[in-house]
């Protein structure tokens, strides 16, 4: 490959952030990470054969024989590279990303599978996984760095995709990692309270999420949730097609639920009635965040209202199971405190009063504190019992986690609520205290097949566990 910069042409045999992949003749681009600066590594990278480096700073030593570029911004120029490198496969597809707090999973998937049912070659790009076509590959990152995506995107290019469906998280916007792509449409969920042990305050994260509706190309879109207070500040400074989804005023996608079952739901799209088997107020809003992106790409929208109506629950998101007692378990990726008041919600609306409500959760280590006590207080609101316990506790102790979810609760709050640090054991208490019509919701890890302990992920899957407990069987 030739880098042009400054009308000066370089070859390279291939380029790297880490400086421990770098190769003879490789390009080294020294990236400032959140925890790592690359230009400490420069001298490492140079050792292992790089002859161009990319810098904002230039070090203290300069050799002759490497050429030093200097930039103002590294991780903006690793983007673009990577982008290059790989034929600018953005350019070549229909790529669109999801954004917001809660939802994104949902609606990226549900995209994926409308379109496929569609006729087409699609890709995705998600926390569970990514997938081109049919093939599915394991993931890490809600997404990946550029240099991993570009090729990801040019891998779809290579297997003829056309349509790509992204979740984009706050981290890949202030980190960059989407710099150099070309997106043909963007969507906003919503915006709640999370990742604020890495963005401080809630105004720098509203402010980050922002920033990728600000780079929307002209010919694009942004479809955007109007009943969120924060959507119309999502699109201040778009160049985009602004377009809005609401249940709650007039929009150019108005929702109506009309009836909330554990099968599914009764909804109205801009008067259109049918059923989806997703459940629940806030997945109403995600299938007709659905329905407006897919309209917007060019699709009929009978035909999409009949598919909206074929499409089955995401893995791990309200994930209903029915047992041989009559009672239901929950399963729900619920890790921030509107979701956990969203799925109570739907609960507590679809229940009626005909039986309690177990609600199983912990709150992750190394992550933001304090929600900690809000999630734990909204769960006793919203439910009859609560026990807490781990869910990736990390480098903390699982019990100063639980200690920091309970402060603030009054004595009768208290009394409502079991402390089962191992999250095994917990679920099967849930269980056996369960009678007939109540509801276990299992919280926070949703598909997750992993618990991260003291920098090792062990293998842990909720409805791995519920399936082993004796007396327990399940009927889906």
């Amino acid at each position: 490959m030739k880098l042009i910069f400054k009308g000066e042409k370089f070859d390279l045999n291939g380029f790297h952030s880490d400086s421990r992949k770098i190769k003879k003749g490789d390009l080294f681009v020294a990236v400032v990470g959140s925890q790592v600066d690359g230009h400490n590594y420069i001298e490492k990278s140079i050792k292992n054969g790089a002859k161009i480096i990319i810098c904002q700073t230039l070090p203290v030593i300069i050799r002759s024989n490497i050429t030093y570029i200097q930039v103002k911004d590294s991780i903006e120029i690793l983007g673009q590279i990577a982008s290059i490198w790989n034929g600018e496969p953005s350019k070549k597809l229909h790529l669109i990303g999801v954004t917001g707090t809660n939802g994104k999973t949902t609606i990226v998937t549900l995209l994926y599978e409308i379109f496929k049912k569609l006729g087409y070659k699609v890709g995705l790009i998600s926390t569970i996984c990514n997938c081109i076509n049919n093939r599915i590959l394991k993931t890490t990152h809600t997404t990946p760095d550029a240099i991993v995506l570009n090729n990801l995107l040019s891998q779809m290019v290579s297997e003829e995709c056309k349509y790509v469906f992204m979740e984009i998280s706050s981290h890949a916007i202030e980190q960059k990692r989407i710099a150099g792509l070309y997106f043909r449409g963007g969507i906003f969920t919503n915006l709640t309270r999370d990742h604020l042990d890495y963005h401080k305050t809630f105004d720098v994260y509203r402010n980050t999420k922002k920033k990728f509706f600000d780079l929307l190309p002209v010919d694009s879109f942004a479809l955007i949730n109007k009943d969120d207070k924060n959507g119309t500040f999502m699109v201040q400074n778009t160049k985009a097609f602004k377009q809005f989804y609401s249940f709650q005023s007039l929009a150019d996608f108005k929702g109506k639920v009309l009836e909330l079952h554990f099968d599914g739901t009764l909804m109205a799209i801009n008067n259109k009635e049918f059923f989806t088997l997703l459940i629940g107020k806030f997945n109403a809003y995600n299938v007709l965040a659905v329905y407006g992106a897919t309209v917007l790409l060019g699709h009929s929208p009978d035909k999409i209202l009949l598919l909206l109506s074929m499409l089955h629950p995401i893995l791990g998101r309200f994930e209903i199971l029915h047992t041989s007692t009559n009672f239901i378990i929950v399963i729900d990726y619920a890790h921030t405190p509107d979701a956990l008041v969203n799925v109570l919600d739907t609960i507590n609306e679809v229940l009626n009063g005909r039986g309690k409500i177990i609600t199983v959760f912990g709150c992750g280590g190394d992550r933001d504190k304090g929600k900690r006590p809000i999630m734990a207080k909204k769960a006793v609101q919203l439910s009859q019992n609560v026990i807490l316990t781990s869910d990736n506790p990390r480098f903390e102790e699982p019990n100063d986690i639980i200690r920091d979810m309970i402060y603030g609760l009054n004595n009768n709050q208290l009394k409502k609520i079991l402390c089962i640090v191992d999250r095994e054991q917990a679920i099967q208490t849930a269980c056996l205290l369960a009678k007939p019509n109540d509801v276990v919701l299992i919280a926070g890890k949703g598909h997750e097949n992993y618990q991260e302990i003291k920098g090792f992920k062990n293998h842990f899957n909720d409805k791995e566990i519920l399936m082993k407990i004796s007396n327990l069987r399940i009927i889906n």
